[in-house]
């Protein structure tokens, strides 16, 4: 079983290569920024300039183009970027990013704890797919996306944000999430943050659990 310790480390050292090489390596060459959660962990949105796909796997970056695949051991953000062919680092002009540029600092990724965040992102994905599917058919019609600001999977809807988050410096274990509004949120213990209500990872078992905790937060701001 991974340690809290571990899992923040992984959760660390893959934000820092989202960031820095697949979401700055997408910017520059689409303008775009949106990754999406893929099996194992998670990869760009947009193919980059000459057809390339980068993906974070488990513990490795991939490399698929003009239908090869080549893969690497993630060890520095340096030496990611340098594999990926793109300039690391997310430009300041985009956003402030959330993880410092540490070119040479090792990435601390575990696989075990890679599994438990990847399967955390394949988990809240599909839950927000069913209940977007349920309330919003046009927010249906777009894939969730993993910002990698915040490196949370997340839609949309009517102005309220629902997401599945692998923890952060506030929430420790990973999380899902709905954020709204403070005058949109009633007196009900559901919300029991500054952002709005949030349930860990420990209370979720299930894509269900996640969606009736969505549709929990839909149903008190809708009465």
């Amino acid at each position: 079983m991974t340690s809290p310790a571990r899992l923040a480390a992984t959760r660390d050292g893959w934000h820092r290569v989202a960031e820095h090489v697949l979401a700055a390596g997408e910017y520059a060459d689409t303008g775009e920024i949106s990754l999406r959660p893929a099996p194992s962990g998670f990869q760009t949105t947009h193919q980059l300039a000459d057809g390339r796909q980068l993906s974070v796997v488990g513990t490795e970056l991939v490399v698929t183009a003009s239908g090869s695949t080549r893969s690497t051991a993630l060890t520095t953000v340096r030496a990611a970027a340098a594999f990926a062919g793109v300039a690391p680092g997310m430009p300041s002009s985009v956003y402030p990013a959330a993880t410092t540029l540490d070119l040479d600092v090792p990435l601390q990724i575990d696989e075990e704890s890679a599994q438990v965040l990847a399967g955390w992102y394949e988990l809240g994905d599909a839950a927000l797919r069913r209940f977007a599917a349920a309330v919003d058919p046009a927010v249906a019609a777009a894939d969730p996306i993993l910002w990698p600001e915040h490196f949370d999977v997340g839609i949309t809807v009517d102005d309220v944000d629902y997401g599945a988050s692998p923890g952060d410096d506030a929430i420790a274990e990973p999380y899902v999430y709905v954020s709204a509004a403070a005058d949109r949120r009633t007196a009900d213990p559901f919300w029991n943050a500054r952002f709005g209500g949030y349930r860990t990872i420990r209370d979720v078992d299930s894509i269900d659990d996640a969606i009736a905790f969505f549709r929990t937060g839909r149903d008190l701001l809708t009465g």
